[in-house]
């Protein structure tokens, strides 16, 4: 199964927080002008036993019905939401990560929330998560916190050449939504240790102000030429000194989604196999979208 005409993809377990999901997924594809897809994915071997499931049938026949039933309350639930869109569902066999990151190839969008069950179980505490936002081939939003409708969208710089195609998401979608932009670059003394000089006389460490003259010229040189492309859209830069972590979880606070790259330098580096990657997903205050490079690795 492959999406078509850059769906958006939605995957749902019949957990309240797919259920959400669906919902806002649905948005997102009547935002884009395009369908949405809602998938569920079937794993044999994690499929969970059916509690009073009737003894007559196979177990088989069970999950099925049951995942069926999952898609089939997504389904209803995000034509509730847009009711003007194209919503189609289905149910695919196989193991999450590779029908997910296959789906991705051609998706808009893949949407997930933040808690679930059955083949998502704990998607936010294990692999899933980190991989699919680390190898998808779309843009991965997780659905957590509460977004801020009159917010600004909100994406963290760090001046890395893969670190673009985030911001580029960020402006398009500020874009579309009509919405301000809020980049914003954390930096500390140990996300840029300073450099030996050139002369060996002259002393070893900056100038007083120095460090953060050099910051907030690398976060307008990473909006370079955006705002000519994008004139409707009013950036505002922030250039914090702090934790990587907790400024960014912080600053997400009104904001109607957090961007970030799927791999980055700096205060990013190792961005989603590291702290800062668990702590954006398990703990901001909006919903989170991962953003691959354009290679996609």
């Amino acid at each position: 199964m492959e999406t078509s005409n850059n769906d958006v993809v939605v995957g749902v377990d019949g957990s309240p927080s797919s259920l959400d999901a669906a919902a806002h997924a649905a948005g997102e594809a009547a935002l884009h002008g395009v369908g949405l897809q809602v998938v569920h994915v079937l794993n044999w071997p994690s499929a969970p036993l059916l509690s009073g499931a009737a003894l007559a049938g196979s177990v088989t026949e069970a999950l099925v019905d049951e995942a069926e039933g999952y898609v089939g309350e997504a389904v209803e639930r995000a034509r509730s939401a847009e009711p003007g869109i194209e919503v189609t569902g289905s149910v695919v066999q196989g193991e999450p990560l590779p029908v997910l990151g296959r789906l991705s190839r051609t998706a808009t969008l893949m949407v997930v929330g933040s808690r679930g069950l059955g083949s998502f179980a704990g998607m936010l505490l294990g692999s899933v998560a980190v991989h699919l936002a680390a190898h998808a081939r779309c843009p991965v939003l997780v659905l957590r916190g509460r977004p801020e409708p009159a917010g600004p969208v909100m994406v963290g710089v760090d001046g890395s050449p893969a670190n673009r195609c985030a911001i580029d998401f960020a402006f398009a979608e500020a874009s579309l939504r009509g919405a301000d932009l809020m980049a914003t670059h954390v930096w500390s003394e140990w996300s840029a240790p300073p450099v030996p000089p050139r002369d060996p006389s002259e002393a070893y460490a900056r100038k007083p102000g120095e460090l953060r003259d050099e910051e907030e010229a690398l976060l307008s040189e990473a909006l370079s030429g955006l705002g000519e492309r994008y004139p409707d859209v009013r950036a505002e830069r922030h250039v914090v000194r702090g934790r990587v972590r907790e400024s960014l979880i912080d600053a997400s606070k009104g904001a109607r989604m957090l961007v970030v790259g799927a791999r980055g330098l700096g205060g990013f580096t190792g961005m989603l196999l590291g702290s800062v990657s668990q702590a954006a997903l398990h703990h901001a205050h909006c919903p989170v979208v991962v953003v691959p490079a354009e290679d996609g690795h």
